[in-house]
């Protein structure tokens, strides 16, 4: 089947300190930068729903092939707690990513200003999983599991 849908190019996370956000994901989860936006103004104002006085910078970092988006307001500043939604409620509730040493991320989070959210914490069948948040409250799952990487959590392994 032919799609017009070409590629996902990136997930957008607003962040509230720049500096900060590029050393987390840069060191917690290895992206690399890759590119920067700078915006003033409008036609970025009219597309993000913000005010024409914008000051908007995003960068783009990348990891295995995908894209986060940092976007950083100077103006009009950036809204809302720093804080975990809740998984329920609508919208954007995490990222996921298998790792092979989960005490060395969370220590790694942990170093670089996250918060790992240990009442999440399961260990089960030779796997174990958390979930864990950013400086701004942005929340990750965290997987140590054997097996294929790629496999999608819950589903039978196939004969070996």
């Amino acid at each position: 089947m032919k799609s017009d849908i070409q590629r996902v190019t990136h997930l957008g996370i607003c962040v509230s300190d720049l500096e900060r956000s590029l050393r987390f994901y840069g060191e917690v989860f290895h992206c690399v930068e890759v590119g920067r936006f700078e915006g003033k103004g409008d036609p970025s104002a009219t597309i993000l729903g913000l005010p024409a006085s914008l000051e908007l910078t995003a960068v783009y970092l990348e990891r295995d092939g995908w894209r986060i988006e940092l976007l950083h307001y100077p103006t009009p500043g950036h809204r809302g707690p720093a804080a975990p939604r809740p998984m329920n409620q609508l919208g954007y509730t995490h990222l996921s990513f298998r790792v092979s040493d989960l005490e060395a991320v969370l220590a790694r989070i942990e170093a670089c200003g996250g918060r790992v959210l240990r009442e999440t914490y399961q260990g089960t069948l030779g796997s174990k999983v958390v979930f864990a948040v950013d400086p701004d409250g942005v929340r990750f799952e965290l997987i140590e599991a054997p097996g294929d990487p790629n496999a999608i959590p819950g589903q039978p392994r196939p004969p070996q």
